[in-house]
Formats: C-alpha cells, structure tokens, sequence
C-alpha cells in the first residue's frame, strides 16, 4: 500500500511541469502570446499586393490577423493566418447568424463625413430639423430606387427623428434621366420642397414630368461627389454616422441601420 502511495506521488510530481507548461503556452494563454504581427512587417509581407498597410489587429476569427490596407485608391479588409502563408480576400461569415464580417468590416472602414455632404439641392422627407439624417443618390430611372421609395417615406412618416435627403445622381448608363434629376434639383434650389417631393416621386413611378426650370451645375457638382465617395450605384445610402449602404432596403432595415449609430 505504501508503495502504492509513493509511486502516485512521484508520477504526480513529474506531471507538474508539464501542467506548467501548459498554463504559460499558446493552448493555455491567448494567441497573442506566441504570434505577433507588426503593421511593418505586414507592409513587407503585402508590399506588392496593395498599396499600404494601415492597421493590424487580432482577427475575431480564430487564427488570423485582421489587416486594414489601401489598394487602387480604396479602403479594403484582408486577412492573414497566424502562419503568415496565406492571405485571404474574400468574404468571412460567421455561420451562427450569417453575419458578413468582411462586409461590416469594409463598410465600418469606408465611412464618410456627412457633415461635408451639401443638402441645398435634396429632396426632403419628413423633418428637415430631426436629428438624424440619412442621405440617398438616387437616379431617376433607377428600378431600385423606385422601391426604395416608399420605404423612405415610411421611415420618414413613422420616425420624426429621423429625416431623408434625397440628392440626385443621374447615372452615365442613364443620359435620359439627366433633365428628370436637373428638374427635380430646379425645385429643390428654389426652395420648393413639396413641388421636388412630387417631381421625384412622380418620376420614379415613370410618370413624365415637366423639363427643368433653371440653370444650374448642381448635377455636375452631385456627380463629381460621389466620385470623391467612391459611390458608383444607386441607390446609395449614407448613414448618421457615415456608414455608406448601397442598394435597396426595407424600412425596418433602415432603422436598424439608423439605430446601430446610438
């Protein structure tokens, strides 16, 4: 019995630093501890990939780093495994909720300052004083912003905190709706709010409306801004806190969308 004891301690004994070990490795502790990656290292590693490195963190996902960079004059999410083999580009989803991180990720990084934004030439729903402000490109021929619309509005009718600025962007693939958009900015200019809420609302139902009244270069102005934007489609939403949404979205998206600014 006793030799019993003494053999238990003494495997006891040779097992302890093994358990130490353990405590103070990479299964033990966080990842962090055994592999690190430096914003210049990483700029060597990617140095003929993109154009520059501007942050590196700990990725959610098990195992990578999360890599903000420049590439071609755009803000883009990349990530790099802990092995430093293999970069990848494409889309991360977490399977529980579907949850597009690479998606959130380059959105959260791409966001602008709509406090820059001019609004002398929008179209207003609901109240111009809300404290919130969303502001859409639309393009009068657009099919999806036609579907938008009357969510817009309902955002608008339903929440009087928050406020819709419609600025028109007439895209290049649709010349026929330039004079559309330059008559609705016309009434906008003059300050004809309800008369450009008609316009709009007329046009996106492909109804013909009358051809503009004015001179102005606002079009031209809204055209080279979402190119400094990097916007390219319509419609295109900007949030309160200058998350860029392209695309079409129901009202209960937007104001989710809205809420997750609080």
């Amino acid at each position: 019995m006793m030799r019993s004891i003494l053999l238990f301690v003494f495997f006891l004994a040779l097992s302890q630093p093994a358990f130490a070990f353990q405590k103070e490795g990479c299964g033990g502790g966080s990842c962090i501890d055994c592999h690190s990656l430096t914003k210049q290292e990483a700029s060597t590693l990617l140095e003929d990939k993109v154009s520059e490195v501007l942050s590196v963190q700990v990725s959610e996902v098990p195992g990578l780093w999360d890599i903000e960079a420049l590439y071609q004059g755009n803000k883009i999410p990349l990530y790099l495994d802990f092995s430093k083999n293999y970069l990848i580009s494409g889309n991360v989803i977490k399977l529980d909720n579907d949850e597009n991180l690479t998606e959130k990720k380059f959105i959260k990084m791409n966001t602008v300052d709509i406090s820059q934004i001019p609004l002398k030439d929008a179209v207003v729903l609901g109240n111009p004083k809300a404290s919130r402000k969303i502001i859409v490109f639309d393009d009068p021929e657009c099919t999806f912003c036609r579907r938008l619309h009357p969510e817009l509005e309902k955002v608008a009718d339903e929440h009087e905190d928050i406020a819709i600025f419609v600025k028109m962007y007439p895209l290049p693939s649709h010349p026929s709706s330039y004079p559309k958009a330059k008559a609705v900015v016309c009434a906008a200019l003059k300050g004809d709010n309800e008369r450009a809420a008609a316009l709009l609302s007329d046009t996106l139902k492909g109804k013909q409306i009358p051809a503009p009244d004015c001179e102005t270069d606002q079009l031209e102005q809204n055209i080279a801004l979402v190119r400094e934007l990097r916007i390219s489609s319509t419609p295109t939403l900007i949030m309160p806190d200058g998350r860029v949404l392209p695309g079409y979205k129901t009202a209960d998206h937007i104001v989710a969308e809205v809420e997750a600014t609080k």
